[in-house]
């Protein structure tokens, strides 16, 4: 769908045995290339010029998360449903780069490339991936260091969204209480059925800023209305002469909560069309700037003014 022309629409045939695209991502690099993550076992890249899938990488589980490398664009990485990381360069497109375990077997649900950071050596890259436990951060490149779980993002409850600016290293991951079984075993179940809902409860959102190569320091928090099944998704704005503005669903009231970094403060609510919010993204490659949201069946655009 092209926003000049936003009544023609084509429908691309993604691979036989795709299943749900759990994720998609579109290349930072002027390629015009996006990046498909699936139910069905396969990342697949997918060129916007001719609407065809031009690569696929069949994978040993179903994939939950993808990311472009916003160092080198030859890169795509691939989380699954395991809790393994796969590395993948699309200039060898026979195998993986790598395949590396994660801390835990939890599924990883998202994943934010990091632009280089100077304390790290050169041609390291790094990777930040959310899953129910927390936040994780892996380095390649370097020496073989093993990826390890952000302490700040430890005993928060369950993970369900990880939003994070490059530019700024802003990170904002929200959480939801955990649900204590009778055998007082802490457990969180995922859906991967689309048509349930769940229910909106109380969690919240912790705001953590990167600070040198493996440290992080926590900001704030606040409390966020979440769901107590899906995961979300969630956005983090950053304005030339605003301040940054982290964007989510509020699942109780069904709006578009924008909130002001780093103080967390709701500065507007906007009324979403349908219910619920599968995901949230910004652009600020029109003028006027376009914030938008999806749903079950519906994208919604909101012109974006700041001052």
């Amino acid at each position: 769908m092209s926003l000049i022309s936003p009544h023609e629409i084509e429908d691309i045939l993604l691979p036989s045995g795709t299943k749900a695209v759990k994720d998609l991502r579109v290349s930072p690099a002027k390629c015009r290339l996006a990046l498909l993550a699936s139910l069905g076992k396969k990342l697949s890249v997918l060129s916007m010029e001719s609407n065809n899938v031009i690569l696929t990488y069949d994978l040993p589980t179903a994939a939950w998360s993808c990311s472009w490398d916003l160092n080198s664009s030859h890169y795509m990485y691939a989380g699954l449903q395991n809790g393994m990381l796969m590395v993948f360069d699309m200039r060898q497109t026979a195998r993986p780069m790598a395949e590396i375990s994660g801390p835990t077997s939890n599924p990883i649900h998202t994943i934010q490339s990091v632009l280089h950071n100077s304390t790290l050596p050169s041609g390291v890259s790094t990777l930040l991936s959310a899953s129910s436990v927390g936040l994780c951060q892996w380095n390649f490149g370097g020496s073989e260091e093993r990826p390890f779980l952000v302490p700040e993002t430890k005993n928060h409850g369950v993970c369900i969204s990880l939003a994070h600016c490059p530019s700024s290293d802003n990170i904002v991951s929200t959480f939801r209480p955990k649900v204590e079984m009778s055998n007082e075993i802490a457990v969180s179940q995922y859906s991967l059925t689309p048509s349930v809902m769940g229910q909106g409860m109380q969690g919240s959102h912790v705001l953590l800023k990167r600070v040198g190569g493996n440290c992080y320091q926590k900001l704030g928090s606040s409390c966020a209305n979440v769901n107590d099944i899906r995961l979300q998704r969630s956005a983090i704005i950053d304005l030339q002469s605003h301040h940054p503005l982290f964007v989510s669903g509020d699942e109780i009231t069904h709006e578009l909560v924008l909130q002001e970094l780093p103080s967390l403060r709701v500065s507007q609510r906007l009324k979403s069309q349908k219910h619920p919010l599968r995901d949230v993204k910004y652009s600020h490659d029109l003028s006027p700037s376009l914030l938008c949201c999806l749903s079950e069946d519906t994208l919604q655009f909101f012109s974006a003014k700041f001052s």
